[in-house]
């Protein structure tokens, strides 16, 4: 199928599309945040570094079933984990979709995040 010629950029574009590969990635990112849990453990992780059962309580969910929806934030580069003893404490990753994913959160909730209003 030819492209019709409107005197636009569309070729350009098209040149530039990522591959399915990529698109795949997006959406399975948006599928994983689609889930209201998960997309509340994110605000929770987006403002502080939390230990699992505080994460539980905060949205009203036993430590087996947080720790499910975490290792899916984890496995997707979302979050990230530290020890200390025996409590494992979550936080967002410190990588560029995160970062992108916690100004999104702010802007949906319409928020300031305490950590981006301390200078």
């Amino acid at each position: 199928m030819n492209l019709h010629n409107h005197g636009g950029s569309l070729e350009a574009v098209i040149d530039k599309m990522p591959d399915e590969s990529n698109f795949q990635m997006a959406a399975e990112l948006f599928q994983l945040i689609s889930d209201p849990t998960r997309l509340k453990i994110l605000w929770l992780l987006c403002h502080c570094e939390v230990c699992v059962n505080n994460i539980g309580v905060a949205v009203d969910m036993s430590s087996p079933a947080v720790s499910h929806h975490l290792r899916l934030l984890k496995q997707a580069g979302l979050i990230e984990a530290r020890r200390d003893g025996k409590e494992m404490y979550y936080r967002l990753a410190d990588a560029p979709k995160a970062q992108l994913l916690h100004k999104s959160i702010d802007d949906i909730f319409d928020i300031s995040c305490p950590a981006h209003s301390i200078k």
